[in-house]
């Protein structure tokens, strides 16, 4: 006799879900296919969202939740298809003198930008810190979106659409106005280098230190390094206190200030933010929490979406 399948995985595997799940994922492996062309990191994507979305209940729960993240990964990813300074000029020379401006730091008598300034008195502390801190811009916000995907569901959703609606607000501008981080100053000049790579910067001396690559191996993944403006490392912890602050979450709200600041340091210190990209990434973060509140609150529409949405993972 034939063997049956578990109660709860038959429950899972039905005409609509493979259509659903298929179509998804094929879709997704051809659109990536005719814009950036294939990749392992497609398939192991793939693969997770349908081993997740096939398994129980409970797992296609979690990754219809955090479908968001996944939307953002791919948003993020495609971006190489259509890179920014093919819209716009990127800034190079006038975003440096006007950090320069505003915050330079005079250093035996010659004014230089932050990032010059900790470049000429770095310390092995601060470079093995900054990369920690570093390290935390994107295991915060998803350890933070699981903890509250099985403590606050509905709160779940509330903080991974608050951060992928600061992300579109920062992919916005990233188009709008194209700015070259202060590590290309450092090895281009203020000439404009289309098809540059991405590049480690400040961060080479965690990897060195370690005997390590993992920050090698991120920036050689960069979509675009002419996406400097807004710092949106910086706007990220930023929505995590938020959340934390306003739902009262204690203590661990110290640790989630500590890695904020950290992030803010470490984005200026190995010279892959100005302190402008910084403050334009925070502005992001704040407006991008202001608009959802907006849209939760007074959109009828998004109100009932989000309402069916929560449907869905709980």
């Amino acid at each position: 006799m034939g063997q049956t399948l578990p109660a709860t995985l038959r429950s899972t595997i039905n005409a609509k879900s493979l259509l659903t799940a298929g179509s998804l994922s094929s879709g997704y492996l051809l659109l990536a296919y005719l814009l950036i062309g294939f990749k392992t990191d497609q398939l192991f994507l793939v693969g997770l969202f349908n081993a997740f979305y096939f398994a129980t209940p409970g797992t296609r729960k979690f990754i219809v939740g955090f479908s968001v993240f996944i939307v953002f990964w791919i948003l993020f990813d495609f971006m190489k298809a259509f890179p920014n300074y093919t819209f716009n000029s990127v800034h190079i020379e006038s975003l440096y003198y006007a950090e320069k401006t505003l915050f330079g730091i005079d250093s035996n008598g010659v004014l230089v930008t932050p990032n010059e300034f900790f470049k000429e008195h770095s310390h092995t502390f601060l470079d093995v810190m900054s990369g920690l801190f570093y390290l935390c811009w994107m295991p915060v916000p998803m350890g933070f979106a699981a903890y509250l995907f099985f403590k606050y569901r509905k709160v779940f959703l509330q903080f991974s659409l608050t951060f992928l609606l600061v992300n579109l607000l920062g992919f916005v501008i990233y188009y709008l106005y194209p700015a070259a981080p202060p590590w290309y100053v450092e090895y281009y000049g203020f000439d404009f280098i289309a098809n540059t790579n991405g590049n480690t910067a400040g961060l080479i001396a965690f990897d060195n230190f370690f005997g390590i690559d993992i920050f090698t191996s991120l920036y050689s993944k960069s979509s675009n390094v002419f996406a400097a403006m807004p710092s949106l490392h910086s706007a990220y912890p930023l929505i995590v206190i938020f959340y934390g602050l306003k739902y009262k979450l204690g203590r661990v709200n110290i640790f989630f200030g500590i890695v904020t600041l950290g992030i803010w340091f470490a984005a200026v210190y190995s010279s892959h933010h100005y302190v402008l990209d910084v403050l334009a990434g925070i502005i992001c973060a704040l407006v991008g929490i202001y608009f959802f509140n907006i849209l939760t609150e007074r959109i009828r529409v998004f109100k009932n979406w989000l309402t069916q949405y929560e449907l869905l993972v709980s």
